[in-house]
């Protein structure tokens, strides 16, 4: 690659995205080998709770660290994470990620060291940045990633006592966060970015964010994350998911998304949002209902609300710090419809009976296919320097 280091490390989109869709291709390719019974070189575990936290403090922190990074110098005025500080970031996640891989043949207390650097260290370079800049708005976010260090901390515990069900609270509180993460940040980033293309257009209804609302919101996210992750009574839980996704689906219905199906780019963030009503919908549902499993709300959730935002999320940023124009291509537009694909099948997957895994495998396929094809667009614009002008 005609690449130098200070080009690749001058923002950390560049590294995370790139090792972000690397890790979704390979780390789901080792967990279906797994599940069908190959072991690659004593790598993975084909535990569903491994699975579970590389999807979250593995892939998810990736995106998380590219995306905050890179972020945090427009909210601050302040210079971008780069250089020896990224690199030592981008080290401490590969750190943790070998760990992880060989988790079955390292001593306990090793893996979790090793694996804690990562979620750390990137709470304290955000701290640091949010800290100096004065942006105390922003704050909560530095308190959030800290609570994934803990979490992450809790998990690492819970496999040294051989605590299955510390570590499922772990991972359910986890993803509860992050969720809580993506309704703080996607409230900020969609309805500015649809009212920004929205007024380009010379159009004048524009979307709107109730002050009511917003609160309502977060705090119906935060409630039914507690009581999903504790086990509390089923009614409980199934009334605060209802209300959850009842408002989510009213925020959703304020930001004018169907007036954006000619831009991919802007819709596919409406898309990925609509999977919070969806998947807390049947979250509800779960808790009063026999014949749906809680793992269809789950993925409806992590892979429905999480990984598509993601996907929409990393697409959209990597163009516009890259200086290209805002314009998604071809393949990236089929990346995004594979995706909600893979996301159907995983949910649809465990309502049926005698192929289940056959739906696994279909929805697998289609999260490897939606990240190879974001490489193939992507690898030349986060590794080469930054379009002039």
């Amino acid at each position: 690659m005609n690449q130098t280091p200070s080009s690749f490390l001058s923002y950390a989109f560049r590294p995370f995205f790139l090792c972000n869709g690397l890790f979704a291709v390979g780390i789901m390719s080792l967990w279906v080998l797994q599940l069908h019974g190959f072991s690659v070189f004593g790598m993975g575990s084909s535990d569903p709770l491994w699975h579970a936290h590389e999807m979250l403090f593995g892939f998810v922190m990736a995106a998380i660290a590219g995306f905050s990074l890179t972020a945090v110098s427009t909210w601050t005025g302040r210079p971008p994470v780069q250089g020896a500080v990224l690199a030592v970031l981008l080290g401490a996640w590969l750190l943790g990620r070998g760990a992880m891989l060989w988790v079955t043949k390292l001593p306990p207390g090793l893996s979790l060291t090793l694996d804690l650097l990562f979620p750390v260290g990137l709470a304290l370079a955000f701290g640091r940045e949010i800290i100096a800049g004065g942006n105390r708005r922003n704050l909560p976010l530095v308190a959030i990633m800290l609570l994934l260090a803990m979490l992450n901390l809790g998990y690492h515990l819970g496999a040294a006592d051989q605590s299955a069900e510390t570590q499922a609270l772990a991972l359910y509180l986890a993803l509860h966060t992050v969720l809580l993460l993506v309704a703080v940040i996607a409230g900020r980033i969609v309805p500015s970015f649809t009212a920004n293309w929205l007024r380009a257009r010379a159009n004048t209804q524009l979307p709107r964010t109730g002050r009511l609302l917003e609160p309502l919101v977060i705090g119906a996210t935060i409630a039914t994350g507690v009581a999903a992750s504790v086990a509390a009574d089923p009614a409980i839980t199934g009334v605060l998911a209802l209300a959850a996704g009842i408002l989510h689906g009213l925020r959703l219905a304020q930001w004018r998304g169907l007036a954006t199906t000619r831009e991919p780019l802007l819709f596919a963030l409406h898309v990925a949002y609509s999977w919070f009503p969806l998947g807390y919908a049947l979250l509800a549902l779960s808790a009063v209902t026999p014949w749906l499993p809680a793992t269809a709300a789950v993925h409806a959730l992590g892979m429905g609300v999480i990984g598509s935002m993601i996907l929409a999320v990393t697409t959209r940023v990597a163009l516009g710090h890259t200086g290209r124009p805002l314009q998604a291509a071809k393949l990236t537009v089929i990346a995004y419809c594979v995706f909600t694909l893979a996301v159907l099948a995983r949910v649809i997957g465990p309502l049926t009976s005698g192929a289940y895994m056959s739906w696994i495998d279909m929805a697998a396929t289609g999260w490897i296919a939606s990240f190879a094809l974001f490489l193939w667009v992507y690898w030349p614009m986060l590794t080469q320097p930054k379009k002039p002008g």
